[in-house]
């Protein structure tokens, strides 16, 4: 069993989807690259562009320079642009690749995807109700900022002339 973290590490949010490369799909199904997409243009009609796309040379060299270390050497990385599999593609890979591992492997990042969209949605609600606290704390702001205004007036007023002492007054010679 694959730790679902390793999993996670392995999605990228690539033009507003949550995606996964060929390489990482590959290496997750115990493929070599090069058989993985040997099976998907074999079976190019089951793969719509909401399912995968390639990556265009700006979004690899993007996701490139995110990954911690680059193997140097001849061969180590492919000529070719890496595919971006949707969730939906993910699914479809299960009917591509009918090794027992490819299967169960499937079933996993299947679960990692709907977990991961369940916890955006919970945050989404969250967020919802923190911009609503917001809109209403807003207004306070004045309100509280008058209310000083005023209170420091207060306290500070001016001085005033003394006062003449009221009461019976004596004359004095």
């Amino acid at each position: 069993m694959i730790p679902d973290e390793l999993v996670m590490n392995k999605i990228y949010l690539i033009r507003g989807q949550k995606v996964m490369l060929d390489r990482d799909l590959a290496v997750l199904y115990n493929v070599d690259t090069k058989v993985l997409n040997q099976a998907v243009r074999r079976n190019v009609k089951r793969f719509p562009k909401d399912f995968m796309f390639r990556l265009t040379k700006k979004e690899w060299e993007s996701l490139r320079s995110q990954f911690v270390t680059l193997e140097t050497g001849r061969g180590k990385y492919s000529k070719y642009l890496p595919f971006a599999f949707t969730g939906q593609g993910i699914s479809m890979l299960s009917s591509v690749l009918s090794s027992e591992t490819a299967i169960r492997v499937n079933i996993q990042i299947i679960r990692v995807f709907t977990r991961m969209r369940e916890m955006i949605m919970t945050h989404k609600d969250i967020l919802l109700q923190l911009e609503k606290i917001e809109k209403k704390l807003s207004g306070h702001d004045d309100d509280i900022q008058l209310i000083f205004k005023y209170l420091k007036q207060l306290l500070t007023s001016p001085e005033q002339p003394p006062r003449q002492k009221i009461g019976f007054k004596l004359n004095s010679r």
